[in-house]
């Protein structure tokens, strides 16, 4: 047995003749925040595809929390089993309020929530929580659709926690934020990496280097570098080909 919560060993993914992923080997261990990095055409988000099942790889393995083959398993599934996406941009109900669409998020494990009963007392709890963790208390009764675009970055974030995924996937959380909401963002991340296992794809370099402890770096649909944040910034081939001049090391 690993300690690992996704394993993945030799994985490759063709689309008309062309590796996308190429015999890529990548795990990810329980309670770890992994920052991803790579230039565009790396093969990042077709990672995140194969993690989720949506994207189904010409060879190899992915193995999730141990035990399940995640290429053996429907995106639907992969949500119960505790696998949570979010994409680049927010996806949200703006007529619900935020407290409405935390509710919302909940009955996606449990269907009859909202539908023919009211949250448990545990459940409330659940909510609350969350809204501390996301910044988002004093907007629980606003209407999504007025939110800032950060605060409904939190929010969609907020609607994964509620359903306690064991793994976590963000696809540029921070992208369009303030410096501000940046900030709020890192330390975010850094409080719900608690008890459960993160991965961050990014391309804000001050947002990683700022929050980032290891970080993995993709090459055309390779792995480049992998390592401390310190580490993989001075790693002369990750200056070649991601960041483009060695002095933007």
């Amino acid at each position: 047995m690993t300690d690992y919560i996704m394993d993945m060993q030799n994985v490759t993914v063709s689309f008309d003749g062309f590796k996308v992923l190429d015999s890529l080997s990548f795990n990810i261990r329980y309670g770890e925040l992994r920052f991803l990095i790579g230039p565009n055409g790396a093969g990042k988000s077709t990672l995140l595809d194969i993690m989720t099942g949506k994207t189904r790889p010409d060879q190899g393995k992915v193995i999730f929390d141990q035990k399940l083959d995640v290429t053996r398993v429907t995106e639907h599934q992969l949500v119960k089993h505790g696998i949570g996406r979010k994409f680049q941009t927010p996806s949200v109900f703006n007529s619900l309020t935020v407290y409405e669409n935390l509710e919302a998020a909940l009955g996606f494990k449990t269907p009859v929530i909202g539908l023919s009963r009211k949250l448990t007392p545990d459940q409330h709890d659940v909510i609350e929580e969350t809204l501390v963790n996301t910044n988002l208390m004093t907007q629980r009764n606003v209407a999504a659709g007025i939110l800032s675009h950060g605060q409904k970055q939190w929010l969609e974030i907020g609607m994964l926690l509620v359903q306690s995924p064991k793994l976590l996937l963000l696809d540029e959380p921070v992208a369009g934020m303030t410096r501000r909401e940046r900030d709020h963002t890192g330390e975010l991340l850094h409080r719900i990496a608690e008890g459960r296992s993160i991965l961050v794809v990014e391309h804000d370099m001050v947002f990683v280097r700022q929050f980032a402890t290891t970080v993995t770096v993709l090459h055309m649909g390779k792995l480049l570098c992998e390592g401390l944040v310190d580490e993989v910034q001075a790693n002369e081939r990750v200056v070649e080909v991601y960041l483009g001049h060695r002095h933007a090391a």
